[in-house]
């Protein structure tokens, strides 16, 4: 079972066959009729005027930084947890002279709006950078795919207004929010100035991110996305494969938070664990983080052995064994990501494998 990631899902039939035939044109000159269709419709999806297709979500989240900061050495409030700040290569500041401001996440995803508050610069102290952005993430990664409450997102939005600055969401996975709270899109965009969705990962194409905000914006962006090399010529190929994967948004939505509970809770029943534990409650969509209660084995050993199968293991578990791929994510937590291409067999089997293994490092200690 490979659930590494949601980024591991391959385009099914129905996205193969929309490539093969898609309409498509110059999107440098903005002629690609499939290009165009996306935009339009993730912008009305959001509620905001329009969108723009680009390569990733790493490059989506760095255009709409650029997008707002107009002058170098503009901040950005961001949580220190936050995909933005850990795994983006700060991007921000490398190409756009933008400084991060860091504030402590909470294990759900949020943070002290005092906190930010206290971040926000005096504007006339010209000693200090000047405040431009608030960003956001939703679902929340490095939390555990935690999704962040309504009212938390309008209050964000709230002081952010009262200081004249914008707020950016980083809606990787914002379908699984929505899903998760059972709200369209726009009851979460609404607050916010701009926000980039990923297409790639619980939404099953092969590659994309849209951004979307209003009209100046997304011309900053285009001009913004050609420096970086984003400008593509007939990319409705692969934005056609988008449009099915957000018709079937919450067909994999279900499926996936849905086996992420099962498997939570598989883990949970194996009982009292001396090896791992896990808080189901704290499952709200498809990002398992399974926790290692020994420290004298770590995420490396446990997720190489997860990967393994033994000859006594294949004997014991015969046509249920499994390799399970899941990733380290610090030194004593592993985690686990649902998406479409998992099945229910695949979930009841790495949970006898999490089973078997914990039984296997038990034995070894005693």
């Amino acid at each position: 079972m490979l659930a590494r990631s949601d980024v591991l899902t391959k385009p099914n039939k129905a996205m193969r066959k929309a490539m093969a035939e898609a309409e498509v044109g110059d999107d440098v000159f903005r002629e690609d009729p499939t290009i165009l269709k996306i935009e339009t419709k993730v912008a009305e999806m959001f509620g905001m005027e329009s969108a723009l297709f680009v390569p990733s979500g790493t490059m989506g989240n760095l255009i709409s930084i650029m997008a707002h900061c107009c002058n170098r050495g503009e901040e950005i409030i961001l949580g220190d947890q936050s995909h933005l700040f850990l795994f983006e290569q700060g991007g921000y500041a490398q190409v756009a002279g933008v400084h991060p401001m860091p504030v402590v996440n909470r294990k759900d995803g949020t943070f002290s709006i005092d906190e930010m508050k206290r971040k926000i610069r005096p504007i006339d102290d010209p000693h200090q950078p000047i405040t431009r952005v608030i960003s956001l993430e939703d679902t929340h990664n490095a939390c555990g795919g935690r999704v962040l409450p309504l009212a938390f997102i309008e209050e964000v939005s709230a002081v952010a207004k009262k200081h004249d600055l914008v707020l950016h969401m980083d809606g990787a996975r914002l379908m699984n929010a929505c899903y998760a709270l059972g709200c369209p899109p726009g009851d979460i965009t609404r607050h916010c100035d701009s926000v980039s969705m990923c297409l790639s990962k619980g939404l099953g194409a092969p590659i994309g991110s849209v951004i979307a905000g209003n009209k100046f914006f997304i011309e900053r962006a285009l001009r913004h996305r050609k420096v970086l090399g984003g400008g593509m010529r007939q990319p409705g190929i692969i934005a056609a494969a988008g449009l099915i994967a957000l018709s079937e948004s919450d067909m994999r939505m279900s499926h996936d938070h849905k086996l992420a509970k099962v498997f939570a809770e598989g883990i949970q029943a194996l009982g009292d664990n001396p090896l791992l534990e896990i808080d189901v409650t704290t499952v709200e969509s498809n990002i398992i983080m399974v926790n290692i209660k020994k420290s004298n084995i770590t995420a490396e050993m446990l997720t190489k052995r997860l990967r393994e199968v033994t000859v006594d293991e294949a004997q014991e578990l015969k046509n249920d064994v499994a390799k399970v791929v899941v990733g380290p994510w610090s030194v004593s937590s592993v985690r686990a990501v649902t998406h479409f291409d998992i099945s229910e067999t695949d979930i009841e089997n790495a949970i006898k494998k999490f089973a078997y293994v914990t039984k296997e490092y038990c034995q070894q200690s005693l």
